[in-house]
């Protein structure tokens, strides 16, 4: 799908619901220009994703929603430099951050990414666990702990940035993972289903805080879900991509002014968007 036919699917559904966020910025964060993914054997070639065109704008928050085998953590695997496309360009802020097969490390180190799992190091504190990239790049260690200290305040972990993992909930570590993705001030926060292994009152909560902590660092973030709430709450779009090979088959924008409380869930245009995404994913699964 190209950029001008993704922007004749964008929907409205009421008088809040106005020009899509990116074109209010101005500033383009991220470009995907005809990506796509093949994987060979010997035996077969599976088609995972094919021809994503996809403008990201400056601030912008776009989940990515689809059926299992749509090509979801494929895109996300792309965008952070771990998985190269075998056709397209993905551009972050104008420069290519694939040259062939080979990831641009100065644009890699400038990515976010933050996993289902936390994947904390044990034997490193939350402060240790935040400062961890920047101790990695060089930083001196009173930069990088007054990092960690500014990020623990600002995910809600003030006070235990001396506790180890072991003593910390699911939710808490997931916290701490956002914080040390925000350590580097990235120009992209990548998450792929950063919340799939909470419950469901911890996965409301960590959304709220998201949603706080995203508009206080004015992240761009791409969010890779499974849950529609969860897609609509969180963001300015929502990409439905197809099943396999992975088309861009709708953008949603959802116009409900930030921040949004989670009261917006019971509004009927909140609603109505979220029964017209499920309806879309139950006709994919007929196909």
């Amino acid at each position: 799908m190209s950029a001008d036919s993704a922007e004749a699917v964008y929907q409205t559904t009421g008088a809040r619901h106005t020009t899509p966020p990116g074109k209010r910025s101005g500033a383009t964060k991220l470009e995907l220009i005809g990506v796509g993914k093949e994987f060979r054997t010997k035996r077969a070639h599976t088609q995972a994703l094919e021809g994503i065109d996809l403008t990201i704008q400056d601030g912008e928050f776009v989940s990515v929603i689809g059926r299992s085998g749509c090509g979801k953590t494929t895109l996300l695997r792309m965008l952070a430099g771990l998985l190269s496309p075998t056709t397209g360009q993905i551009l972050v802020e104008g420069k290519s951050l694939w040259n062939g097969s080979k990831a641009d490390t100065s644009v890699v180190s400038q990515l976010g990414v933050v996993f289902q799992e936390a994947n904390l190091f044990p034997w490193y504190s939350v402060a240790e666990n935040i400062a961890l990239p920047l101790q990695l790049r060089g930083d001196d260690k009173a930069s990088r702990l007054a990092r960690a200290q500014e990020l623990a305040d600002l995910v809600g972990l003030g006070g235990f940035e001396r506790s180890y993992p072991r003593e910390l909930s699911g939710g808490m570590r997931q916290r701490v993972a956002i914080a040390r993705a925000l350590s580097i001030r990235p120009k992209l926060l990548l998450m792929d289903e950063p919340f799939g292994a909470l419950d469901a009152l911890t996965r409301e909560r960590m959304n709220l805080e998201l949603q706080r902590i995203a508009l206080a660092t004015n992240a761009t973030v791409v969010f890779i879900t499974h849950d529609i709430t969860e897609a609509v709450f969180l963001g300015d779009r929502v990409v439905h991509l197809t099943p396999r090979p992975g088309r861009i088959a709708q953008i949603k924008t959802i116009g409900f002014q930030k921040p949004r409380s989670i009261d917006v869930e019971t509004e009927p245009e909140f609603g109505a968007i979220a029964r017209d995404l499920r309806h879309a994913l139950d006709e994919d699964e007929k196909r």
